[in-house]
């Protein structure tokens, strides 16, 4: 279906690197991301958790490497991977090294605890080496001690600040291939941090609430913040930060994109919650809908509404509709058209069949 006009973003327009084949930022498509939590060492789950993610539309996946076996395992990880890998890096900066020489397409620092200068200068010269992009990802949870000093706690200040300092150093040495996080586990905080980056700074942008919790809480937060900083116009990428499946992140990413009218994949469905006025079990309706158009790729949008009070018009503005209609005569609406009645024992496989011919050839 068309954009409509009230829905159309104006994004700031961001300087372009490359993750791997993924562009970041200028006027490339806003990437989703997330992350393994297989131990990376065990290659072949890793692989098969990355190219879980990948099919349902991660762009780019993180994988942490927390000692050298795991850096090590990273040779083969990427070799076999089909999205670009990031190298989540902490502590040690032996590990970004060894991880950007392993065929790591982008390495996540914190600088608050990655130590000194010089340890990112080297940092650094390894991704130079191996044209390899660097996240430098600030968060309020593991901040700089000097900054802490400073600011007496996590601040928007403190964060952009911290960042600062780190663009300050990459361009210094002549890198200019990095994306920039500012994240917290405070919504405002977050978003507070991003709006004063964004100001300053024509890096793209990597969105995220941190550890948000878990899957309705955490993509509720997440929704909130990043749907904000989306709305006006921030952020390149996007990773949902959930104590959940992994696979969830990436279709909560999807649902706050899809929710903005910004990227679209598979199907969105609008459904009503239901009352005494449906005529048939919405609820149940939806469930199974979801879980039998969960493989379908392809953007396509999908109404259903228990009754006639709002049926029709939700039907005008989606490729299919269903209206619940008195006598189980429900009916079945093409691109805002009546095309027939459908009997409620029948809904679920008439839906689905026509979404699987809708998209097979789209």
């Amino acid at each position: 279906m068309e954009i409509r006009p009230h829905r159309i973003i104006k994004r700031k327009t961001t300087k372009m690197i490359k993750v791997g084949n993924v562009r970041v930022g200028g006027d490339s498509i806003i990437s989703v991301q997330s992350m393994t939590n297989t131990l990376t060492t065990d290659v072949k789950e890793t692989i098969n958790q990355i190219h879980a993610l990948k099919e349902v539309g991660a762009d780019i996946v993180r994988v942490s490497c927390p000692d050298q076996d795991s850096t090590k395992a990273l040779k083969e990880i990427v070799k076999e991977a089909s999205v670009p890998i990031v190298a989540d890096i902490h502590f040690h900066y032996k590990r970004a090294i060894e991880a950007a020489e392993m065929g790591a397409n982008c390495l996540r620092i914190n600088p608050g605890n990655i130590g000194s200068n010089q340890r990112v200068l080297e940092i650094i010269k390894a991704a130079k080496n191996n044209n390899c992009s660097i996240r430098i990802g600030v968060n309020a949870g593991s901040l700089d001690k000097n900054l802490l000093e400073k600011y007496k706690e996590p601040c928007p200040e403190a964060l952009v600040e911290s960042a600062q300092n780190n663009i300050k150093l990459l361009e210094d040495n002549d890198f200019f291939n990095f994306k920039i996080s500012v994240k917290s586990s405070d919504i405002f905080l977050t978003v507070k941090a991003y709006k004063k980056l964004s100001e300053i700074c024509d890096y793209p942008l990597h969105l995220g609430v941190t550890e948000a919790g878990g899957l309705m809480a955490g993509s509720i937060k997440s929704s909130i913040g990043i749907g904000q900083l989306l709305m006006a116009g921030i952020g390149d990428t996007i990773r949902v930060s959930l104590s959940s499946d992994p696979i969830d992140e990436v279709k909560a990413g999807y649902e706050i994109l899809k929710s903005l009218g910004i990227r679209s994949r598979g199907v969105n469905i609008i459904s009503c919650p239901s009352c005494a006025r449906q005529a048939f079990p919405v609820i149940e309706t939806v469930q199974l809908l979801e879980k039998k158009l969960a493989h379908i790729k392809k953007p396509i949008s999908l109404s259903i509404i228990g009754c006639v009070v709002n049926g029709p018009g939700e039907a005008a503005q989606t490729e299919i509709g269903l209206t619940g209609g008195g006598q189980d005569n429900n009916l079945l609406y093409l691109s805002g058209v009546p095309h027939d009645k459908v009997p409620s024992s029948e809904i679920i496989d008439k839906i689905v069949k026509l979404v699987e011919e809708k998209t097979k050839d789209k």
